[in-house]
């Protein structure tokens, strides 16, 4: 895909590339150039309030002190 850099220095992202990064109008997008001189483009289009209700909450409350015991035991690490 390709695209054309206009006077004031825009680029309008191709709409496959607009449907694939699920971008929408006042989206975010960052830039990073490596050395070699490839260029990364993600979208900064989600945020931590984004997150809420994705999962299901727990059919009974689930304490602090379960919550690190899950932690511990998922990382190998004992309390």
């Amino acid at each position: 895909m390709h695209a054309t850099l206009t006077s004031k220095g825009q680029v309008t992202v191709p709409k496959a590339i607009r449907d694939r990064l699920h971008l929408k109008p006042g989206d975010k997008i960052d830039f990073v150039l490596n050395d070699d001189g490839d260029l990364r483009v993600t979208p900064l289009k989600f945020s931590v309030t984004a997150l809420k209700g994705m999962l299901p909450k727990p059919h009974t409350p689930v304490t602090l002190e379960q919550m690190d015991e899950a932690i511990a035991r998922a990382s190998g690490r004992k309390l």
